[in-house]
């Protein structure tokens, strides 16, 4: 059965603090696929980048809407050593995971290979491991049409590592919203 966006929240408020692990959020958000309806009044796109789009935020977890114009692609990178679950209600996306074989970080050095990739689409959610935590999404031109992920981060990060596959380094990023509570940052055009 498909919940309002706001069930979702509260249903993952209501997991205790030592249950709010990988396989259990995972679970949830498997049996609890997200009516788009309640989610389309965060949904901002741009041509020019993907869009995320802030929903709630606590000191535990935060929940966006991510929005992908076709053939938009994320950074490969990883969530800054915290958990990751997302789940796509619309359109399809690929997610590629990389293994670090080589790293330097005092030189930023690291040799990146390509492990495995999945599809999601029709709500099925994922989660990103953190014994392998390094990765990307993509929503290939192939797919022919935007999509939306939604993804839950605990705890709330505002930084985190990208990778350049063509030079094998890797820097620390700061990472911005696109929107608020369906409301437009400060100094973002779209």
């Amino acid at each position: 059965m498909m919940v309002p966006v706001e069930k979702l929240v509260d249903g993952l408020r209501s997991i205790p603090e030592e249950e709010f692990t990988c396989d259990n959020v995972y679970q949830f958000l498997a049996e609890n696929p997200v009516k788009v309806d309640t989610i389309s009044p965060y949904f901002f796109w741009s041509e020019k980048f993907y869009t995320r789009n802030l929903i709630y935020k606590d000191a535990r977890f935060e929940l966006m809407a991510i929005c992908w114009e076709r053939g938009q692609v994320s950074r490969v990178h990883n969530h800054a050593e915290q958990r990751c679950w997302m789940m796509v209600p619309v359109g399809k996306l690929r997610g590629q995971n990389f293994r670090a074989v080589e790293t330097d970080e005092e030189k930023g050095f690291c040799k990146l290979v390509e492990t495995d990739q999945f599809d999601l689409s029709d709500c099925l959610a994922a989660k990103v491991e953190l014994e392998e935590p390094i990765h990307q999404i993509l929503n290939l031109p192939e797919f022919g049409e935007r999509a939306v992920s939604l993804h839950i981060y605990s705890k709330p990060f505002d930084t985190c590592l990208c990778f350049c596959r063509e030079t094998d380094t890797f820097k620390e990023v700061p990472l911005f919203y696109t929107s608020i509570n369906g409301k437009l940052c400060e100094g973002i055009t779209l």
